[in-house]
């Protein structure tokens, strides 16, 4: 049997407008062309602005999914199982050929209240075949992932290892069973230029806890099992530069769940092809502009998928990236690069928004063994 399956980061699928104190972003560019003498106004006026926006937002990242025709969703940054049964319901539905059911979203440690979100094709799993477990209250204690770099950062063994959570999500139908664990690990922004380094014990440390939870389920038999890690891993090793060159970015974190553990397909893709997010920042280290493509979303295979898919299908959905972000990283002239034509875009994407989120869909096409 095959299924496609996907994930992606939504980008602040919110029922909170404003969730950051005093943060305005989504509407301080158009508010600035106008003068509200009344503050009561300006509010009126900002509050039907920025819902205008969110839909317009939400439409291209309905398209998204739409295009990328999933079988099963691993979401990041979805707010409450409200604001998802809702988006699906309201926009992916009216536009998808696909009706999902299944929802699943559990409260996790985010101070931002973004969490994981799961929906499934409703016309593929019945009552009693999908599982769900939340492993938000794990520590570092307990699964055995506590070191020395992460007590210098002050994070004590008995904390919670998950910076949002590790979602799992086990499904079984026609003989078969499938685990997926959903994550979206640590940020590497920490405010700093540093975040990346800063960040890195933390996410380690996420990561040798999945693989932990991975082998405390299936015991001995870990690598002959179908599982899946996949989401937001904020992980990376080698980023694209000037011209899709690889540059070696150094330890990213998620070592743990590749190195004799999980199977990365994206290498299978030519390089150029492997990105899900773009940044373009200011290095002070290096006193100019860096642009950089990135893989922060993975779909990471155990052994025993990887072999039976040897070769599996891939894409990424990026008609609903910002124009500020060159399509393809090998062109040498990357400002032409981000003026494509239309047709690369949905109708009504900006230059930095609207948008369908800072990420891309990735989705992989796996035929599920026995097992």
């Amino acid at each position: 049997m095959k299924l496609r399956v996907g994930t992606f980061n939504v980008e602040n699928l919110l029922t909170r407008h404003r969730f950051e104190p005093g943060g305005r972003t989504e509407t301080a560019a158009a508010m600035s062309l106008f003068h509200f003498p009344r503050a009561d106004e300006r509010d009126a006026v900002e509050r039907s602005l920025a819902v205008a926006l969110e839909d317009d937002k939400r439409q291209m990242t309905a398209l998204a999914i739409a295009e990328a025709q999933a079988d099963l969703w691993m979401l990041q940054e979805v707010d409450s199982l409200a604001s998802l049964q809702a988006f699906f319901a309201n926009y992916v539905h009216r536009i998808a050929d696909h009706r999902y059911g299944h929802f699943t979203l559990i409260d996790g440690n985010d101070r931002r209240g973004i969490d994981i979100g799961f929906a499934a094709r409703r016309d593929l799993f019945g009552q009693g075949q999908v599982t769900v477990r939340s492993h938000k209250d794990l520590t570092f204690a307990e699964a055995g992932v506590h070191d020395r770099e992460l007590a210098m950062l002050g994070i004590g063994p008995q904390a919670k290892v998950f910076a949002r959570d590790c979602l799992e999500v086990e499904l079984s139908f026609n003989g078969r069973r499938l685990s997926l664990f959903g994550c979206h690990l640590k940020s590497m922004n920490n405010g700093r230029e540093d975040g990346r380094e800063m960040t890195l014990p933390v996410r380690r440390a996420e990561a040798r806890a999945v693989k932990w939870l991975i082998q405390q389920r299936f015991g001995g038999g870990w690598r002959e099992t179908n599982w899946i890690v996949l989401g937001d891993l904020n992980g990376y090793r080698y980023g694209l530069g000037p011209l899709a060159e690889a540059v070696d970015e150094g330890d990213s974190g998620i070592e743990p769940l590749l190195d004799d553990f999980a199977v990365d397909p994206m290498e299978t893709l030519p390089a150029h092809e492997r990105w899900t997010h773009f940044r373009r920042y200011w290095s002070e280290s290096q006193d100019r502009l860096v642009d950089s493509h990135m893989p922060l979303d993975r779909i990471l295979l155990s052994p025993a998928l990887a072999t039976a898919n040897a070769r599996p299908a891939m894409q990424m959905i990026r008609r609903g990236l910002p124009y500020r972000v060159p399509l393809d990283p090998r062109a040498p002239d990357r400002s032409m690069a981000r003026l494509a034509t239309c047709a690369d875009r949905y109708p009504r994407v900006g230059w930095d928004r609207p948008k369908a989120s800072d990420h891309c869909p990735l989705t992989i096409d796996l035929e599920i063994p026995q097992g």
